[in-house]
């Protein structure tokens, strides 16, 4: 048998028909409802539906912290004692004020802040809306409840049509309850958003206040569009009223070639992207004096939409004669850089420092073929054409740029770019304005080039010097390929995968450090006179987590970038004592890298160690690359008066004839140098360079200075060197590298911090 369900509205059409679109579940009289107390909550989310979130527990409760005021409209006293002792039961903090006529209401409204007013419709005389439109003299918001004996669903609707914002039967308490936390809920949170608007209103007001009273030049711009600006404003660029520019685009006030920086700058400030100390510079569009206008940005709310406020800042006052002298004592007069002293001391703080985006980028700029024009407009006025050069560099510098004088003709900048290519482009555009730029010296027009090197800075450069360099480098290039252009040194990508390929390495040569990993080979020194001293150069392996044997140049390199080689150094040098104990060497060589000739701790770490192991200090002989020792003479001379205090010799390595550097000889005094082994493939057909490494001996030997020939391979080259008068050689004519200590330090496990502390 088929039983037939009843029928419910539709809730969507309820809904549609009280003019509402809006989905939820279906009412009878759902239309009533939302028209009254649901609709205030509606706006406050800007009629928009969705999840709705619960306000907090504490709030929900209004649980006395917030007394309540409500106005009962009875004749009947009881029912305020009644509603008093319900809403308590509930945690409502009230406070009844019993109406009984129309003339108490006007009272009651008029002395309490009353939130709720509760209407016995069977007793008391006025009607809904006569109370509704009597309240709403004082106070629009506050909601009216109707009670009645009963309360079915027609009467709630009839109530609601009336203006009620319920209708609640008497005998239902609880129902009661819910409704009466249900509008002050809704009435408080009315009374916010009021208050809110109102608040924003006031702020709008303030804005405009102040915009009109500041002295820096303030705009609105909303869409690209000037929708307001101040008199300091129209004053900056000179228009006589508002209605000139009211509804124009913002860029009309700007030269072109900063249209797209400002609207860049724009859209970013509206997406939130934009830092409000952020600082843009451009030139008006009518006004040649105005191009360093400093611009700022900051979204803002203009009578209900969004703008962006563009401020600049008045002009400081430079009347500060002390300050304009120590200002130009730091810069150029020419140029109006800093001088080259000032220029590197600021690069030097700026790049210990991350930028606040992208990364720092040092760029060489200098004019091409600067010295023929001197000659075609003379040597005085030529000094006038870098100035003028100088200054459309300047134009295109960002706010955090940095430039200076660097030498002669050439600049040099410290840009803050996206990354490496935003600089090249930089360049690019600059040589291109240079070349179709004219520079006027009294009646005469002349034009120049310009060629750019720019590099980014990154970790592969152990200090300025390096980093310049590169950079210089990198403009030799460009000049080398024309000039009128920029070049980027394009280091950096190696660079990058280096990096990648070093955190490798590093993490094996700490594994090996610290599980004893490496070893020690010895390559045999061999006298060319005689045999009488048992000497070795020690070499170093690592041993891999499989057992092979990893060559030097395939790990030392990564180490000596990841500032590991002191460490390495170090091993080295207690291995050297326990090689010379167990094979009686007279001497051991072992060199030593640029980490330690700069780490002042190194001479006393070795004077520490030796001391522990009551070692003859004569046996070691510690040696040190003719390039390092030359580059760091300072250093190099003070470790080696100290190592020489204690006894251990010292070696130059790899020792040149290209720079012929005799005085190296006298300052640092060692007592061996070792020829460079890359002279021993072309040292028996060449006789100049034969002719350089005799000098070189006979030099060594005035000195007192023993020589050693490296990689010598054959017996050819042995001959050679016995006759150019050397006294001892090595390489593999000699000996192969033999591996001498399988288990180095009788197996101790050395840790990073005994390898690189200085005394433990």
């Amino acid at each position: 048998m088929a039983v037939e369900t009843p029928t419910r509205p539709a809730p969507r059409r309820t809904l549609y028909e009280a003019g509402h679109a809006f989905q939820c579940p279906a009412a009878p009289r759902l239309g009533a409802v939302l028209d009254s107390s649901v609709l205030c909550r509606i706006r406050m989310f800007g009629g928009q539906t969705g999840k709705w979130t619960s306000p907090p527990r504490r709030d929900r409760e209004l649980n006395g912290q917030h007394s309540v005021s409500i106005g009962v409209l009875s004749k009947d006293q009881d029912d305020v004692a009644l509603i008093n002792s319900t809403l308590r039961d509930a945690g409502h903090a009230a406070r009844c004020h019993w109406v009984n006529s129309p003339d108490a209401l006007n009272d009651t409204l008029m002395e309490h802040k009353v939130e709720l007013l509760i209407l016995n419709c069977d007793s008391y005389q006025d009607s809904i809306s006569a109370v509704i439109k009597q309240k709403d003299c004082f106070d629009p918001e506050v909601p009216v409840l109707a009670l009645s004996p009963d309360a079915d669903e027609q009467a709630i609707q009839r109530a609601m049509e009336h203006g009620a914002c319920d209708l609640v039967s008497i005998s239902r308490k609880r129902r009661l309850q819910a409704v009466v936390s249900r509008e002050l809920r809704a009435l408080r949170a009315e009374r916010a958003l009021n208050s809110t608007l109102q608040s924003a209103s006031e702020y709008r007001k303030q804005v405009r206040e102040y915009m009109q009273s500041s002295k820096s030049a303030i705009a609105l711009v909303a869409e690209g569009i000037l929708t307001d600006a101040n008199e300091s404003w129209l004053k900056l660029f000179k228009i006589k009223s508002f209605d000139d520019i009211d509804g124009m685009p913002v860029m009309d006030s700007f030269d072109a070639e900063h249209h797209a920086a400002i609207k860049g700058a724009l859209v970013a400030t509206a997406a939130g992207k934009w830092a409000p100390d952020e600082k843009l510079r451009a030139r008006g569009a009518h006004d040649a004096d105005s191009d360093s206008l400093e611009l700022r940005f900051r979204a803002i709310d203009a009578d209900g939409s969004k703008a962006v406020q563009i401020l600049i800042e008045p002009p400081s006052n430079a009347n500060e004669p002390t300050k304009l002298v120590h200002d130009a004592l730091k810069r150029d007069p020419t140029t109006l850089f800093f001088h080259r002293s000032q220029f590197i001391e600021r690069i030097s703080k700026r790049l210990k420092r991350k930028p606040q985006s992208g990364l720092h980028v040092l760029a060489y700029v200098k004019p091409d073929e600067f010295g023929e024009l001197a000659k075609k407009i003379g040597y005085l006025d030529s000094e006038e054409v870098l100035g003028q050069f100088a200054e459309e560099v300047r134009k295109r510098l960002h706010p955090r740029d940095v430039a200076g004088r660097f030498e002669g003709t050439s600049l040099m900048v410290l840009l803050e770019r996206g990354n490496a290519n935003d600089a090249e482009v930089w360049g690019k555009q600059l040589a291109a304005h240079i070349e179709k730029h004219s520079f006027e010296i009294g009646q005469t027009s002349c034009h120049l080039t310009c060629t750019v090197g720019v590099c980014p800075v990154s970790d592969a450069f152990g200090n300025l010097e390096e980093l310049v360099a590169a950079t210089i480098d990198a403009w030799r290039l460009g000049k080398e390929g024309g000039g009128n252009t920029a070049a980027l040194n394009d280091e950096l990508d190696e660079n990058t995968r280096q990096r990648e390929f070093d955190a490798i390495w590093v993490k094996h040569l700490k594994a090996a450090l610290m599980e004893n990993r490496f070893r020690l080979a010895s390559l045999p020194i061999a006298g060319l006179r005689s045999d009488s001293v048992k000497m070795f150069d020690l070499l170093v392996r690592m041993i891999d987590e499989q057992g092979s044997s990893v060559l030097p140049s395939e790990f030392l390199p990564a180490a000596e970038r990841n500032n590991m080689m002191k460490n390495i150094d170090r091993w080295m040098l207690m291995a050297a004592v326990d090689f010379c104990n167990k094979n009686d060497a007279d001497r051991a060589f072992v060199r030593l890298s640029k980490q330690s000739i700069l780490d002042s701790t190194t001479s006393d770490w070795i004077r520490q160690e030796l001391e522990k192991r009551n070692f003859d200090c004569s046996r070691l002989v510690t040696q040190i690359p003719e390039r390092d020792a030359a580059k760091h003479i300072k250093q190099t001379r003070a470790l080696v008066a100290r190592l020489r205090k204690l006894g251990v010799g010292f070696a130059i390595e790899h020792y040149g004839i290209d720079q012929n550097r005799f005085q190296i000889l006298d300052i640092l005094k060692p007592d061996y140098i070792k020829i460079d082994g890359e002279l021993m493939h072309s040292l028996m057909t060449d006789t100049a360079m034969q002719d350089s490494v005799q000098k070189i001996v006979a030099a060594a030997r005035e000195r007192n200075i023993r020589t050693i020939a490296e990689r010598v391979e054959n017996a050819n080259a042995m001959a050679v060197l016995f006759q150019l008068g050397l006294d001892y050689m090595q390489g593999h004519y000699v000996h192969e590298p033999e591996v001498v200590l399988e288990d180095q330090l009788s197996g101790r496990h050395m840790t990073l911090d005994e390898l690189a502390s200085a005394g433990s």
